[in-house]
């Protein structure tokens, strides 16, 4: 029985994945909830879609949060959706993401992440 190939344009794109900065906790965030009550955490890892958060106690899968922290000069208010969190040695780390993210402020979270990168990369 002969199956004929899929048409050239159903095959995937493959789309660059966006860098992450580990930041190991070096930045603290603070995560405000729907019903107005803030949780703390610190950054441990960051992209432009989203990260990761050492925090105390885990929140709600696809809970909608908004991060507030600083990059650099740059304070980041951002909306995001908790993803599924995970056990560590000192709290959870809960990764999430970014959501309706406009390009104008993915770009400012991109060039303030590249600047830490060079910042970490330059001799003492």
């Amino acid at each position: 029985m002969n199956v004929p190939a899929p048409p050239a344009t159903s095959t995937p794109t493959l789309t660059a994945r966006p860098f992450r900065v580990k930041l190991r906790g070096s930045i603290l965030v603070l995560i405000r909830l729907p019903n107005r009550r803030q949780v703390r955490g610190k950054l441990h890892q960051l992209s432009t879609t989203g990260g990761l958060v050492n925090i105390e106690k885990p929140l709600d899968e696809k809970l909608q949060v908004e991060f507030i922290f600083h990059l650099g000069e740059t304070t980041i208010r951002e909306k995001a959706e908790m993803m599924f969190p995970m056990w560590a040695t000192q709290g959870w780390l809960q990764p999430f993401r970014f959501v309706d993210l406009p390009e104008e402020h993915r770009n400012t979270l991109e060039a303030n992440l590249q600047m830490l990168i060079q910042r970490s990369q330059q001799p003492a």
